[in-house]
């Protein structure tokens, strides 16, 4: 037999093994340690007793206790849903002018409407509403259908240029691209960037914009209106946004104008009843009305 080797220094038997002369000491482990241990194992034992722990085939052993988190989670949501049974019927009785006068309903469809926003809203709006390029910021003051609660709820229900029989718009049809189709040529759109730019203060041709008013008057405000308003402020529901505002969808330097009136624009927006049922679009609505734009 072997005689164990003892560490000069320590006193302590090592392990035998080597490394690069380092040598592995062979301490017990702590006593605390150990304790703890056993009764780990001990506590798995009852464990296994009394909870779910084996899988047998298709099942599993039971437990003594027959505790299911399955169950007990399908159970909560069970609870929940029927604590929220009486204001999910409210909510879906009553009008979404009414929901903003009524304070538990308000409360309520407040804490929903955030909830599904995030879900369904928030990856093309921002989590706060605050927009994207191409995506309307929902929480200022310009509206392109719309900034009541009931604009705001059929404009959710129906969608932008939809697949719906009540959509906002016209399937396929948006701005006039005024280049591609040859209304205006290079010149004309170049003049008509300008003026707009001149309603913002930022033009910086003078001439050209003058011009453009012309070619502006003749070709764009029967829908932005006269003084470029938006066609809203002229009593028309056609999403033309208003060109003298500092909330640009697309962009407003003149680079992105002279884009826009070249192609044209034709945001879409999906209609969301075919997905989300009544209640929790009137949740919405409130919502975003109350983002901080709604009128």
């Amino acid at each position: 037999m072997a005689q164990k080797e003892k560490d000069a220094l320590s006193g302590v038997e090592t392990t035998g093994h080597e490394w690069d002369g380092l040598r592995e000491l062979n301490n017990p482990l702590p006593k605390w340690w150990l304790y703890i241990f056993y009764v780990c194992i001990a506590w798995s034992l009852v464990y296994y007793v009394l909870y779910p722990a084996w899988p047998l085939g298709k099942s599993y052993t039971k437990g003594l206790l027959g505790y299911s988190q399955r169950e007990e989670l399908v159970q909560k949501v069970a609870d929940g849903k029927k604590a929220q049974e009486k204001y999910l019927t409210a909510i879906a009785a009553t009008s979404v002018e009414d929901i903003q006068k009524n304070k538990d309903l308000l409360a309520f469809a407040m804490a929903g409407g955030r909830s599904y926003f995030n879900e369904n809203c928030a990856a093309c709006h921002g989590a706060g509403g605050q927009g994207a390029k191409g995506f309307p910021t929902l929480a200022d003051d310009v509206w392109l259908w719309g900034g009541t609660t009931a604009d705001i709820y059929k404009t959710i229900q129906h969608g932008i240029r939809a697949d719906d029989g009540d959509t906002r718009g016209t399937v396929g049809i948006g701005m006039t691209a005024f280049g591609r189709d040859g209304i205006l040529n290079r010149d004309q759109i170049g003049q008509v960037a300008e003026y707009i730019l001149s309603l913002n203060k930022r033009s910086t041709d003078a001439a050209a914009a003058e011009k453009g008013k012309t070619v502006y008057d003749e070709n764009c405000a029967a829908c932005h209106g006269e003084n470029a308003q938006g066609s809203l402020a002229v009593g028309m529901e056609v999403g033309a946004p208003p060109l003298v505002t500092a909330n640009w969808l697309y962009g407003g330097d003149k680079a992105t104008l002279v884009q826009t009136i070249t192609n044209g624009r034709a945001g879409v927006m999906p209609a969301w009843s075919k997905r989300l049922d009544d209640a929790t679009i009137k949740s919405l609505a409130v919502y975003v009305h109350n983002l901080g734009g709604g009128k």
